[in-house]
């Protein structure tokens, strides 16, 4: 029999989802027909088969999580090396419908790693039930976990149903985070915006990207990729926006490439497009990699202010929160003004506090003008 094992996908993906077979045992299949479709962190792809033949034998169930170079296919014949060129097979692959990478416009804190306590037989008894250890409150003597503490939780768990296990976009965006946290020295600065001069129809997204580049210009230093490991610090000229689009399955980052040369209703269209990509699983894959610096218009749903989290290696983020009416005084008058409060988070190990305040007043300035 020979095997097809799951091949690079790129991106530096480990693993993928079966989503779906599209042939069965016994089938006769052509070189480049379909054979399966898988998730993965970045998108939803089908796999062709690279070669024809008939199917002997398919390895895993659709929803089982499959890592690069687990086999996949058994085709009727001699010999195990069987194995497909990789990098033919990416090139085979439909890769228009894409989930996002997308990113970062979270909020949170770290946490420090924990000293679990526990006898053996308690880690079995765990093991048994099916209990992360890490979950249960400890009553015994110096935070040991007790027997009772496990059957406490475990008795919780069954009265909360069935986990679900996070995958695809939600999976990635855990991991994403995680990491986030792990590397970056996060910092936020906040302040708010007097837009009561805008028009009755302003766009607001566009005039927030607007705003945005003309704090690129203020401080390039925000516009960048920083390499922690290496210590070296990329500011870029052009301006590949990421934007915080909010889905049913997760948070996704299409990129609007090089904002300052395009105008409003080009961004308009663009943005407009590849949110109806996203939804439709459509956008491509280019379109959802290296931004350079992240836009999140989170005051769209709800919340003023906000602490979101820099995705590396971009170095900064800029949130937007809910447009509301609020009292300023103008020429000593106390009057009624539209308000849109502004939070940047940056990576305070590259950006200091006077580039990112600098980078803010410059957006704000540009946010105020009527047009």
């Amino acid at each position: 029999m020979k095997v097809f094992k799951l091949p690079d996908l790129g991106e530096g993906l480990q693993e993928a989802e079966i989503v779906e077979w599209h042939v069965k045992a016994g089938d006769e299949v052509r070189a480049d027909q379909p054979l399966l479709s898988v998730e993965t962190a970045k998108a939803i792809v089908e796999i062709p088969s690279p070669y024809s033949g008939r199917i002997a034998r398919l390895f895993g169930q659709p929803g089982e999580i499959v890592h690069l170079g687990a086999p996949l296919v058994g085709f009727e014949g001699e010999g195990e090396g069987g194995d497909a060129d990789a990098g033919t097979v990416v090139g085979h692959m439909d890769v228009g419908r894409q989930v996002v990478q997308e990113a970062p416009a979270a909020l949170g804190g770290g946490a420090g790693a924990v000293s679990i306590k526990a006898i053996p037989a308690v880690r079995a008894l765990a093991r048994k039930l099916d209990v992360d250890l890490a979950m249960v409150t400890p009553s015994g003597p110096e935070g040991v976990i007790t027997a009772a503490d496990v059957q406490r939780a475990a008795k919780t768990l069954a009265e909360l149903g069935p986990p679900e296990v996070l995958r695809g976009v939600r999976r990635a965006m855990a991991q994403n985070m995680a990491r986030a946290q792990s590397e970056v020295a996060a910092a936020t600065v906040i302040d708010d915006a007097d837009i009561e001069a805008w028009s009755e129809h302003a766009d607001v997204t566009i005039r927030l990207i607007r705003a945005l580049a003309a704090g690129c210009r203020a401080e390039p230093g925000l516009n960048a990729w920083f390499d922690g490991h290496a210590g070296r610090r990329h500011v870029l000229e052009k301006i590949d926006l990421g934007i915080a689009v909010d889905l049913p399955e997760g948070l996704f980052v299409p990129v609007l490439r090089d904002i300052v040369h395009r105008d409003a209703a080009d961004l308009r269209a663009g943005l407009d497009r590849m949110r109806a990509d996203i939804r439709a699983r459509k956008i491509p894959p280019e379109e959802l990699r290296n931004n350079t610096i992240t836009l999140s218009n989170f005051g769209m749903i709800a919340g003023k202010y906000a602490a979101p989290i820099v995705v590396p290696p971009t170095v900064a983020i800029l949130g937007a929160g809910r447009i509301h009416e609020q009292v300023v005084a103008q020429n000593g008058v106390p009057v009624v003004h539209r308000i849109v409060p502004l939070s940047l988070t940056f990576d305070h190990r590259v950006v200091t506090g006077g580039e990112a305040a600098r980078f803010l007043a410059a957006v704000i300035k540009d946010l105020e003008m009527p047009q």
